[in-house]
């Protein structure tokens, strides 16, 4: 029960805090995008101080975050990541749904991000349309990040991981670096209630260009499953 209040208190002060940062800051989208950025920031770091003083929630790096361009290809368990790796990956050109830009207020922020914005019923025209924004981006020298396997999923649960990943791997020539977690062990989807705990963020060593498809791609989930299994069964005998 405890759980459910303190998610509940948590919930309300965060949407009402986000709703108002995203009122109060609209005169800052025709302002240079690192102002933006700066806000988006913010907010990240609000929720986080929220997470931790509410919820009992704080958070941990592991791995080193490379100091040159990268795709960042991202385990996802919760609304975390989306919002605390947006703001601390290097300001990241990330691919999203697309109907997530018609959000009113926040899909302004969105595009001004640069979120690439993907409608995955359009077959091979989204794909045309991924790799060549992907292109675009990769030309600002900014990062790129996706979730690979393009929804969210609980702890432990299977889902296949898409190829728009080798996509933007081929069409930019980047290292993928692949990035486990266990924020669904805490903030899960389709509840309020929040588990205290430390969620983990494992940045794992970069797979290097030139591979071919089937090889990025057994690589990519190979890492990425097998530390995410880890970070979950460490917290499970932690909590027990």
């Amino acid at each position: 029960m405890m759980r459910f209040i303190r998610g509940l208190i948590f919930s309300i002060l965060f949407y009402g805090n986000t709703i108002a940062m995203a009122i109060l800051g609209l005169p800052l989208l025709i302002l240079p995008q690192a102002v933006t950025f700066f806000w988006q920031w913010l907010w990240a770091r609000m929720m986080m101080i929220l997470l931790w003083l509410i919820c009992g929630i704080r958070s941990r790096f592991e791995g080193e975050r490379p100091d040159r361009q990268v795709i960042y290809a991202v385990k996802h368990q919760s609304a975390w990541e989306t919002i605390v790796l947006l703001a601390l990956f290097g300001r990241p050109v990330t691919v999203m749904k697309r109907s997530l830009l018609w959000i009113p207020i926040f899909g302004f922020y969105l595009l001004r991000f640069g979120v690439m914005g993907i409608d995955r019923s359009q077959g091979k025209a989204a794909l045309k349309h991924m790799i060549r924004v992907s292109q675009k981006a990769a030309a600002t020298g900014r990062n790129l990040l996706i979730f690979p396997q393009g929804t969210r999923l609980a702890p432990g649960q299977e889902h296949p991981y898409h190829s728009g990943i080798y996509a933007i791997y081929a069409a930019t020539g980047l290292e993928v670096v692949p990035v486990a977690l266990n924020s669904g062990c805490f903030w899960p989807k389709d509840t309020i209630a929040k588990t205290p705990g430390e969620i983990v963020v494992s940045i794992l060593p970069p797979i290097p260009p030139g591979l071919s498809r089937q090889e990025l791609m057994q690589r990519l989930e190979e890492a990425i499953e097998t530390e995410s299994q880890r970070l979950i069964a460490a917290e499970h005998a932690a909590s027990s």
